[in-house]
């Protein structure tokens, strides 16, 4: 099949290889995406071990803690220059409080709760009238504690980046530096007990077609077993990656997540980037002029 520029394109921001790899990828595998990404992963030519979501769109997460629950949200915008407006981060601000205090179970339920004899939903297509611009409520997640646990928030980059952490048995302060540490590493899992069986199956399965790539293509061959070693060794690698628990502190990189923990365990956890898996709209402003002038 025909592989389009886009395509490759795409690819390649993803996996950070080489155009002529990404086409090569495509071509083997029929232009599907997530196939193309392991065949370089089993290539040994991906230069990441997990796709990376092109953060695009323009707007602000935010975070609200109130007693025993917590909200976060992220609100979209088309520009930056809006995001960065009083008036937004204010209505960013009622929609995360609205949330916290009503607890709406989806997105609906959320769109409608009454606010001064108006559902949030006209709420949110008036401040896009006055504004200016296409306003989007796009998620939310509502938190809820004891009172013997702890919630961490932190927001990074003026609402661009925000995290929260629910914790037990440790302090409000380290709370907040573990959601620090959740929003800079983006952790997919708590520990290794959250992670889905097919999840492990799948990175089992690239890595030893990757090993067994590796050895036949080796001058001299590893026995058998030292390649199942191999393999192991790097699975374990890449779940070290994937766990909040284990990840190397950001704030001491001398200790793991789990051992400035101590006895405190991360009960939950939730990272907000704007525009996370969204693409913003690629303008060509010559074309743009070219066609208004009529040419």
């Amino acid at each position: 099949m025909a592989i389009s520029a886009k395509l490759v394109k795409e690819l390649r921001e993803k996996t950070g290889a080489g155009m002529m790899d990404c086409k090569k990828a495509l071509e083997a595998c029929e232009g599907d995406i997530e196939k193309s990404f392991d065949w370089l992963r089993e290539k040994g030519i991906a230069k990441a071990a997990k796709k990376a979501d092109r953060i695009a769109a323009e707007g602000l997460s935010a975070f609200v803690v109130d007693g025993n629950t917590a909200a976060i949200v992220e609100v979209n915008s088309e520009t930056d220059f809006v995001a960065k407006n009083a008036e937004f981060q204010g209505l960013v601000k009622l929609i995360c409080e609205t949330v916290a205090a009503n607890k709406p179970a989806d997105l609906t339920a959320a769109l409608n709760v009454e606010l001064d004899g108006k559902n949030l939903e006209t709420v949110i297509a008036e401040a896009s009238g006055k504004i200016g611009e296409k306003l989007s409520f796009r998620r939310f997640e509502v938190l809820t504690k004891e009172d013997d646990e702890v919630f961490g928030a932190y927001s990074h980059m003026g609402g661009k980046m925000t995290a929260i952490v629910k914790v037990a048995n440790s302090t409000a302060e380290k709370a907040r530096d573990v959601a620090m540490h959740v929003a800079a590493s983006n952790p997919q899992y708590i520990d290794r007990t959250a992670i889905p069986q097919e999840v492990l199956d799948h990175e089992l399965a690239v890595l030893k077609a990757q090993a067994m790539e590796e050895n036949a293509q080796a001058a001299k061959p590893k026995p058998e077993n030292i390649v199942e070693k191999m393999v192991e060794g790097r699975l374990n690698k890449n779940l070290k990656e994937m766990c909040l628990v284990d990840q190397e502190f950001i704030k001491n990189p001398d200790e793991t997540v789990a051992k400035f923990l101590g006895e405190g365990k991360v009960l939950s956890m939730v990272r907000f980037q704007v525009g996370e898996g969204m693409e913003k709209r690629e303008e060509n402003f010559a074309e743009e002029v070219a066609a208004q002038m009529g040419k």
